[in-house]
């Protein structure tokens, strides 16, 4: 999750460019091994409006990298399993749509023998998650950027939840990825 200093994932009108602006090889080296390192991908509506609508086009555009084509590749290829309450159907390969409640789902998706789970963007569920205690790791990457305003990252938290630190790393733009295990008490 890209993340402002000041706690915000978008802005006042879920702008982005804050942290694509910041953008360099090693973050998206990183970003890939991440990837890599999963088999599902899980979304929120908005999130897989705007990735549905993005990656598969990246898989056929002779005009970008090897290494865009191939995290392209795992985007379009991986299992995605989206939580909506308006989406009726989705067009994206892989996908589908998450019909039980969100604990029984993410429990299902755990037991399932594979790589990791990972969630990208999808802010509403993310804080879903967070509120049941569903989320094993935070990957959290911070920009040295302050908005002062926008759509908050950890976002009506009304349950404690203790972490602890286990990697972290600076990227050359400034941007510092830090990563946290959940301690389920």
């Amino acid at each position: 999750m890209n993340v402002t200093l000041d706690g915000f994932m978008a802005g006042p009108d879920c702008e982005l460019d804050w942290h694509i602006q910041r953008w360099t090889l090693e973050m998206a080296e990183s970003l890939s091994k991440e990837l890599g390192e999963a088999d599902t991908i899980i979304l929120g509506r908005v999130t897989y409006n705007a990735m549905a609508n993005y990656w598969p086009l990246k898989s056929a555009c002779l005009s970008v990298s090897r290494e865009d084509i191939a995290f392209a590749d795992m985007m379009n290829n991986y299992t995605k399993v989206v939580f909506s309450k308006t989406l009726n159907q989705l067009h994206w390969k892989n996908s589908r749509l998450a019909k039980g409640s969100l604990r029984t789902e993410i429990e299902r998706l755990k037991r399932i023998t594979g790589k990791d789970i990972i969630l990208y963007g999808s802010g509403e569920l993310a804080n879903a998650l967070i509120q049941e205690n569903l989320i094993d790791e935070y990957r959290l990457w911070i920009h040295p950027v302050l908005l002062g305003k926008g759509k908050l990252f950890f976002n009506e938290i009304s349950n404690k939840q203790n972490l602890v630190l286990v990697g972290r790393r600076t990227f050359s733009s400034g941007v510092v990825e830090l990563r946290y295990a959940a301690i389920n008490c």
